[in-house]
């Protein structure tokens, strides 16, 4: 049992949109295969894998260092204890020979994106659903597909006034969601409050509005923001202030008594741990959104969790940034909170299945061996154009 190939194709996924800090005129990501000599119906099977948004596509870092050392070690190395399977704490081990520690930044897209792809293809060989598969090997054996998500939008836009903000918020709403999200920062606070309320004005009981900042603000303004919002009922303030700057989310959390989140630009076990040691981060209301797929994928998030269940926290504290199918399947395997979700953006790459609905805020995950790719017709076919 052995990978014959490692392919990655950077695909664009631009758009006029921005937050805060950055806009996407120009915004790729890596779309990985990994093609393995296991035989299913007559053809190989097949894992794959993309990085989320907001960071660019990784394929000259892979080509560089990640792929060939894959591809030039010894294939058995790679195969578990019991001949069945492939290892994915095996391959990422190897992956990571003569990787120093710290400086994560790039270098956890790229191996996170891979990751995703070997563990698609390691479910595929077991035939189970990914979900699945975690649960019985991390967890309690017992998945639920059912899911919380919520709808990630409210980007700044040109020409874009209340009016359209308000319009793109319904649209998330009749589809089902129960929560919705905003951007804020990339305007005055006079505006984004005028911005935020006409939000709340339209939400029903049971329904709620998170606003993410996207890491923009100083200490100064991360706190004229919060004691500005301290009289809404937000779900959460996301992201503040810069995501290594624990003294400021410490800080920012003794004034700010609502729901905080933060984490998605923390691409390490050590970067979370710091985090929930020196971060103030309040287990009994914050949340942590670690995103799998940029922060070296799925091995070094299952040490994360491990690490979030020493200091007392629990996985459902955990809704992860990304809006990707991966994400859903560790929160329906390992009990995570729930799932960004973008309903509209990042297309074909976010999403889900084809024929899965929003009820009430959730979503229920197919029984589709690996994440569950095949089942969305727009992206299996982006990822066939690379690799069947």
């Amino acid at each position: 049992m052995k990978i014959t190939q490692i392919l990655e194709s950077t695909r664009p996924i631009k758009s006029a949109i921005r937050n805060a800090y950055i806009d996407f005129s120009k915004m790729t990501l890596s779309l990985v295969a990994v093609v393995t000599d296991v035989i299913r119906d007559g053809k190989p099977v097949i894992g794959y894998g993309f990085n989320s948004n907001g960071r660019y596509g990784q394929g000259n870092l892979m080509r560089e260092r990640f792929i060939p050392r894959v591809m030039d070690a010894d294939a058995p190395s790679f195969v578990n204890d019991a001949g069945t399977n492939l290892d994915p704490h095996k391959l990422w081990s190897c992956m990571m020979t003569n990787e120093k520690p710290g400086g994560h930044g790039e270098r956890s897209v790229a191996v996170g994106t891979i990751d995703m792809a070997v563990w698609d293809a390691v479910a595929k060989i077991e035939n189970k659903p990914l979900h699945q598969l975690l649960a019985d090997r991390y967890g309690n054996g017992v998945a639920n597909p059912r899911v919380f998500v919520y709808a990630a939008g409210g980007y700044y836009h040109p020409g874009k006034g209340l009016d359209g903000l308000r319009g793109e918020m319904q649209s998330y709403l009749d589809r089902g969601y129960s929560v919705v999200k905003m951007k804020i920062g990339g305007a005055p606070l006079k505006d984004d409050i005028e911005r935020i309320e006409a939000v709340l004005k339209m939400l029903k009981p049971g329904q709620q509005l998170a606003v993410d900042a996207n890491g923009r603000f100083d200490l100064k303004t991360a706190i004229e923001y919060g004691r500005a919002m301290t009289q809404y009922p937000l779900f959460w303030y996301e992201e503040a202030g810069d995501p290594l700057d624990f003294e400021l989310q410490a800080r920012l959390g003794e004034s700010y008594a609502g729901p905080l989140a933060t984490g998605e630009n923390l691409f390490s076990m050590q970067d979370a741990r710091n985090l929930i040691r020196h971060g103030g981060m309040r287990k009994d209301r914050d949340w942590l959104q670690f995103d799998c797929a940029l922060s070296y994928g799925l091995v070094e998030y299952l040490r994360t969790l491990d690490m979030l269940k020493e200091y007392g926290w629990s996985p459902s504290r955990c809704v992860p940034h990304g809006g990707h199918q991966m994400s859903l399947a560790i929160a329906a395997g390992l009990g995570l909170g729930g799932n960004e979700s973008y309903p509209d953006l990042f297309q074909p790459y976010g999403g889900f299945p084809d024929g899965v609905r929003v009820e009430n805020g959730y979503v229920t995950l197919p029984s589709l061996p690996g994440i569950g790719f095949e089942g969305k017709a727009d992206l299996i076919a982006e990822m066939h154009a690379l690799a069947r």
